[in-house]
């Protein structure tokens, strides 16, 4: 007799272990195995069959882990997030067909990937730092934070080499970007800082920031002209206002530590302020010529030019600028020798004996003007024998070109004019009277009423007329005196004794004796004589006659003697009021 014996589910399903423990990477993808748990049931058919689930689980982990039923295998069903949730619980339910359950623990540990990337988060900022700032002045405070744990959560923070600026830090996670140098706005203006942070991982995982600090300027240059010293030159006879030159400096600052201003520094240049000689724009650096400048008077002048700057306090710096005038033909020649005189006849005496190339004279004339305009050429313009004399082109000299013959003229009339090589060119005339002759009486005959004609010197006209105008008075006048000299001699004649006998006129001291060069056709001395009040009256005449003064020799002496009675007569005779008047003449 068989006996089969049927089971009854009276066992458990078993889990062992009753706790397991499992990892997973935090970026496995989805559907990776991260456990199997089993429980062992001792019934058989299927009250042995046995059935996974969760037991208990909260919400977060069954959106991330699913259980095969039939299986016992834990799956990931989303991605896993270490810095989210490090490690998960989970029950699970064996239970068989009979409705028997064990339960046992799964404990993930969710292993932590290199995933995110350091954050960079800018605590503090000042995008603007003055160049003049101290070493150790601190830009910028920034914290550096990595979500991954272990090597990476361990940071690096560093920012781009070459530049004014380091990176300290501070406090964990925190870094201050301060400056390591002296800043100069005039080299560098603006820097783009760059900070790197990177983490310990493998990969390792970085970010960066970029700060942009600008420097500000502080006025600590100077203005630099882009010249040691100027030099500039100038047509004298400028006008007035005219602009010679344009200094220019330049600033390494920026706005108003830029801003130049120019100025004319007080001096004297020859005894006169320099202001009085030119100016400056004190914006644009223009100098202008104040007055008009005679190269004869001042040659070049020498002054100093200030540039100063805007900021405070302000910064300055000076140039020399040299302004050098320049000669323009202006002045003529001067001749120095022979020496021209207004009226006086000054002749060079050439003897008849003179040989060829004889040296008679030399012109000597100078030009105030320089270079080339006080080069001066001499040429022969007129003279009375051309085939003579000739002059030296250079060197003014006048020399005989043949020899000196007696049927030369003594008198010689030579022109000279003296010209310069400025353009266009001046000139001097010199007029030389020549005097060809062996001694010096010839020489002042033939030159006594030499006179110089208008072709020789036009500037005598004045003197001419004004010479002709007195000749013309004086003939009036003399004509005059003549008429009244008749009318007086006719009426004394009269009264005057009548003497047949020669007589040799006597001339009392301070008489002068007037040589007939006009139509007179005698000469005549005479001498008015009158008293003190001769003026309060008219001139009265004796009716007896005049007195005549007579020198004769011995034989005539009753003449001279009746002569002289005559006289005493007229002196007893002559009353108070009578004006004596006297008239010494000789025919």
């Amino acid at each position: 007799m068989e006996i089969n014996k049927q089971d009854v589910n009276d066992n458990v399903p078993v889990c062992k272990p009753s706790v397991y423990k499992a990892e997973v990477m935090e970026n496995s993808p989805l559907g990776t195995v991260v456990t199997t748990v089993s429980a062992a049931d001792a019934d058989e058919g299927v009250n042995g069959e046995v059935s996974y689930s969760f037991a208990q689980a909260n919400k977060e982990a069954r959106k991330l882990f699913e259980i095969n039923a039939d299986r016992g295998e834990i799956t990931t069903l989303n991605r896993l997030d270490f810095e989210t949730e490090k490690n998960y619980q989970l029950y699970i339910k064996a239970m068989d067909k009979g409705g028997l359950a064990d339960t046992c623990k799964v404990i993930i540990d969710v292993v932590d990937v290199n995933d995110n990337p350091p954050t960079i988060q800018l605590m503090s900022f000042s995008n603007t730092i003055a160049e003049n700032s101290p070493v150790g002045t601190t830009v910028a405070v920034i914290n550096v934070e990595d979500a991954d744990s272990g090597q990476n959560g361990v940071v690096q923070c560093k920012i781009n080499e070459h530049i004014p600026f380091k990176i300290e830090s501070s406090l964990t996670d925190y870094y201050a970007l301060v400056t390591d140098e002296i800043l100069d706005r005039e080299h560098i203006a603006e820097y783009n800082i760059t900070i790197l942070v990177s983490d310990q991982g493998s990969p390792a995982l970085h970010s960066n920031k970029t700060l942009t600090v600008k420097i500000s300027d502080v006025n600590d240059n100077a203005p630099v002209f882009g010249s040691d010293q100027f030099r500039t030159f100038i047509t004298e006879n400028n006008s007035p206002g005219v602009a010679v030159l344009t200094v220019k400096a330049g600033d390494a600052d920026c706005g108003p530590n830029a801003r130049l201003s120019y100025f004319l520094e007080d001096s004297d240049v020859m005894g006169n302020p320099v202001s009085s000689l030119v100016s400056i724009n004190s914006d644009s650096g223009v100098i202008h010529a104040v007055r008009s400048f005679d190269y004869e008077q001042m040659k070049s002048l020498t002054f100093n030019v200030t540039a100063r700057d805007g900021g405070s306090p302000p910064l300055s710096s000076e140039v020399m600028v040299t302004l050098i005038v320049q000669d323009q033909n202006d002045n003529a020649p001067q001749v120095l020798y022979p020496v021209q005189t207004g009226g006086s006849v000054v002749a060079e005496i050439v003897p008849r004996s003179a040989d060829v190339g004889y040296l008679v004279t030399k012109v000597v004339a100078v030009d105030v003007d320089s270079g080339q305009n006080a080069w001066l050429s001499y040429k022969l313009q007129k003279a009375t024998d051309r085939a003579l004399f000739e002059v030296g082109p250079q060197n003014g000299e006048i020399r005989t070109v043949r020899q000196v013959t007696d049927k030369d003229a003594v008198k010689q009339k030579l022109t000279v004019v003296v010209e310069d090589n400025g353009q266009p060119s001046r000139s001097a005339v010199v007029n030389i009277n020549v005097a060809v002759a062996d001694s010096f009486p010839e020489v002042v005959s033939e030159f006594s009423d030499f006179t110089l004609s208008k072709e020789y010197n036009d500037n005598l006209t004045f003197y001419l007329v004004l010479a002709l105008a007195a000749v013309s008075f004086l003939f009036i006048t003399t004509v005059v005196v003549i008429i009244s000299v008749k009318i007086y001699r006719w009426r004394q004649s009269r009264i005057f004794y009548q003497s047949s006998l020669p007589v040799i006129p006597y001339y009392p001291p301070g008489y002068a004796d007037t040589g007939v060069t006009g139509t007179l056709p005698h000469m005549y001395n005479y001498d008015v004589c009158m008293t003190t009040n001769s003026r309060k009256s008219d001139c009265k005449y004796s009716t007896l006659g005049g007195q005549s003064v007579l020198v004769v020799d011995q034989s005539f002496s009753e003449t001279l003697q009746r002569a002289m009675k005559e006289k005493e007569f007229l002196e007893n005779a002559e009353s108070p009021e009578m004006v004596g008047c006297c008239l010494f003449y000789s025919t």
